[in-house]
């Protein structure tokens, strides 16, 4: 097996062993970014120098015993849009292209106490605000198994990379399905935690009450193993559950036998890909198989979800986002004439165009007038919407659904913002009730595209979810290496 092949499991175990170094595993996947990275683009920036000398670090340590963790010398990938110290995070925008945070995000600071190597920020749609990493002001990602095709978003970077075998693990974060999408369309496993497990400190905000930062990696045991190292209690975020958090791969392997899951008839419903529901039923089959009770059930409000989202999340951008006025940090216009109009140029220069989109929509329906007719019943929406969830785990311990209606789908296929939109339809409800929740592959399209099926659970249900999805992992073995059919763009 060659070092970048490895999984997270079997670095972690071939480190420990001394059968390979930190700096040969670090090395080996630069190659391979080297390699396959103009053919995919999948990276901002590669932190190739200091890489390397961590790693070094990292060697050292262990030759005298002294290791601090069992992932001290493991290279990651993180979205660029979690703050890195030293390490440029631009969101992915003009906005801020030449940002260099002072501090690092609390997930990093986790990661670089556990000897984590961060090998590259990877790409993004602007700000997050997207569902393709076509929308990047820097550059368009390529799926892995087809050029030509995206590969999700917002997070499509940190999926392509981990797809393509840069890394065996990486960090991305969640609005509305921006891992779980992605990590669909790549063929990979990602993780969106309960709402408050990980800190959102550093992570630079979106729409703050749906955020959440959470792992990509190649298989469901890699996703725990990452999990547990960024989970945990930050003071510095309000929303941050001061609980010990379970080892997530404790129990993992213990089967379905016993467990309920639910199938709600409205993610079967009109524009649904039939491959996709194929995959999806074949995968309900299997979990009767291994044991568990699978039945249709229903989920009154998905039909509103989608809405509210747009809405809440809008709004809360629009609030975020205001910061960004060439005065404090970041982009500013050349030439402009007197401060409003600095306002107005800086903005109009440094954000793109779903950027623009999403703030205008989000003053909209704060405005006067349109706060109670739009904003308000989107959030007392959102309050049914999480009852119904609750209603649902009173008697299933995980829910099954498609991930996105269709795999990936060819780059500039949709121009059509609303296209764009529904492509999130399965994944969005999660965010607005704070579930758990991940994607993982459970097959490929007739056109070797990966189809991915999602499992949703409990706020801090992410135990049974992982049992549930190691269980099927074993029906639907991870992927392996992609095509990277297509040719070149």
């Amino acid at each position: 097996m060659k070092a970048h092949e490895m999984t997270l499991a079997q670095a972690i175990d071939a480190l420990d062993k001394k059968e390979i170094s930190s700096v040969e595993l670090t090395q080996a996947l630069l190659n391979r970014i080297d390699e396959e990275e103009p053919k995919v683009r999948a990276l901002n920036c590669v932190c190739r120098d200091t890489a390397l000398m961590q790693a070094a670090e990292s060697d050292a340590r262990r030759a005298k015993g002294e290791a601090k963790s069992a992932l001290d010398g493991i290279p990651a990938i993180v979205k660029d849009n979690i703050c890195t110290e030293g390490i440029p995070t631009t969101c992915s925008s003009r906005m801020l292209q030449n940002f260099v945070p002072p501090y690092d995000a609390h997930v990093i600071e986790l990661l670089k106490k556990q000897g984590v190597i961060t090998l590259a920020k990877s790409n993004l749609d602007e700000f997050a605000m997207g569902s393709s990493t076509e929308n990047s002001a820097f550059a368009i990602t390529a799926n892995p198994w087809d050029l030509n095709s995206v590969p999700g978003g917002s997070s499509g970077g940190s999926a392509a990379a981990v797809s393509a075998m840069y890394a065996p693990m990486a960090l991305g974060s969640d609005t509305g399905g921006s891992i779980r999408q992605p990590a669909a369309y790549c063929g990979v496993v990602g993780i969106k935690p309960t709402y408050g497990a990980v800190s959102r400190y550093g992570l630079v905000a979106f729409a703050s009450s749906l955020d959440q930062i959470g792992p990509f990696a190649r298989t469901v045991e890699d996703a725990a193993i990452s999990l547990n190292a960024i989970c945990g209690h930050d003071h510095r975020d309000s929303t941050s559950m001061n609980l010990a958090h379970p080892d997530y791969t404790q129990g993992i392997k213990d089967g379905v036998k016993g467990m309920k899951i639910g199938l709600p008839k409205e993610y079967f419903g009109e524009g649904l890909d039939k491959d996709v529901k194929d995959a999806i039923m074949k995968a309900a089959r299997a979990f009767e198989k291994l044991g568990a009770a699978v039945e249709e059930t229903t989920l009154p409000t998905f039909d509103y979800a989608l809405a509210a989202y747009y809405i809440i999340s809008s709004a809360e951008a629009t609030s975020n986002l205001s910061r960004y006025d060439g005065v404090k940090y970041g982009y500013r216009a050349k030439h402009y004439d007197g401060i409003v109009d600095m306002y107005i140029q800086t903005r109009n220069e440094g954000f793109g165009a779903e950027v623009k989109r999403r703030l205008m929509l989000g003053n909209y329906v704060l405005s006067s007038g349109y706060y109670d007719a739009y904003y308000l019943k989107a959030l007392k929406e959102r309050t049914l919407i999480k009852r119904d969830f609750d209603a649902l785990f009173e008697k299933y311990d995980c829910i099954l659904s498609p991930t996105a209606p269709a795999p990936a789908f060819k780059i500039g296929e949709k121009s059509d913002p609303m296209q764009m939109y529904l492509t999130d339809i399965y994944t969005v409800p999660v965010n607005i009730a704070g579930l758990a929740a991940m994607s993982l592959p459970c097959g490929l399209s007739p056109e070797g595209l990966p189809i991915g099926l999602q499992l949703i659970a409990k706020p801090l249900g992410e135990p049974a979810m992982l049992r549930a999805a190691y269980a099927l992992e074993q029906e639907f073995p991870p992927l392996g290496e992609p095509s990277f059919a297509g040719g070149e763009q």
